[in-house]
């Protein structure tokens, strides 16, 4: 196990890696083989918090990860995953699915996933729909911990978060885009980040390397970018590896991470300015485009009519 540093997941006080696997990029290896091997060198190498979602890859990021957390490995990890349904039937079918697949009795965390409209938190937290489907899951050892994730907006999530505090409910968790980019256009850091600090809502960053567009143009490199998120008052920065040479060179940014100071976080966040105009390299944040946006191409995943 190497030396890469735990940080406190919020109000749940459980211990996970500062960085998180993403599981959008497991599935995509043409070999299953390859896949397992990228999950298990990864914890080998103290990456603990496992990140993955029901749609991803049609099933198989969860399939393969279910395969690679055999043999002890699923004990040294705090796995999450997340689903789209948002009605009782939908979320609960979503749920034992995932259970399935990545072979287990309990996930530590499920965060429902996508919360892209303002609409979505009317859905979920309407009475006997899906966040009431999920506590009655979590009552019965199936799950842990509660969040959710988006990528739109800032006043999407805060609608989100305050929705669910008038019914007496708080996320354990929140999984938002964090990062030079975001700094600078519709920023969930300036906008979300300090209501779930003030809340102990652990925060879970995403979107750090702008889907590999930072480092590929050269503008920031990967250590920058995952440095500047990791400075943060974040719990886990997460990351997709689509190969053991990605994930090498992000074992060593993480071993290498010392908070960034004030000046270097803001001649980073100079040379970044101009890249984050608009929409062009934060597309996850544009309604019009559905690239990255599974109940958008597919509405059918939410289950709001089951």
């Amino acid at each position: 196990m190497s030396d890469i540093a735990t940080r406190t997941l919020g109000r749940t006080g459980e211990k996970v890696s500062m960085i998180g696997l993403g599981g959008a990029n497991i599935g995509r290896q043409d070999s299953e083989q390859e896949s397992i091997s990228i999950i298990r060198t990864a914890i080998d190498g103290g990456i603990t918090f496992m990140d993955n979602s029901w749609d991803y890859n049609e099933g198989q990021s969860e399939i393969r990860m279910g395969k690679a957390l055999r043999d002890g490995y699923r004990d040294k990890v705090f796995l999450m995953t997340k689903i789209d349904g948002q009605s009782w039937k939908a979320a609960t079918e979503q749920l034992e699915e995932s259970l399935r697949r990545l072979q287990t009795d309990t996930i530590d965390l499920l965060q429902f996933h996508e919360i892209i409209r303002m609409s979505d938190p009317d859905h979920i937290l309407a009475p006997g729909a899906g966040l009431d489907a999920v506590l009655a899951a979590q009552k019965a050892g199936k799950v842990r911990y509660i969040g959710f994730t988006g990528h739109k907006s800032p006043e999407i999530h805060l609608n989100m978060f305050t929705k669910a505090h008038e019914r007496g409910f708080i996320f354990d968790t929140v999984q938002m885009p964090l990062g030079v980019l975001d700094h600078h256009y519709k920023s969930f850091e300036k906008q979300v980040l300090p209501v779930l600090v003030e809340n102990n809502v652990g925060v879970l960053a995403m979107k750090t390397l702008a889907a590999g567009y930072l480092p590929t143009s050269g503008i920031a490199t990967k250590e920058e970018c995952l440095h500047y998120a990791l400075s943060l008052p974040v719990s886990v920065v997460i990351t997709g590896f689509s190969s053991l040479a990605e994930l090498g060179e992000t074992l060593r940014a993480a071993r290498n991470f010392t908070p960034m100071t004030g000046e270097l976080r803001a001649a980073l966040l100079a040379r970044t300015a101009a890249a984050a105009g608009g929409d062009q390299n934060q597309l996850w944040k544009s309604t019009s485009d559905m690239k990255f946006d599974a109940t958008l191409k597919n509405p059918g995943l939410l289950g709001r009519d089951a």
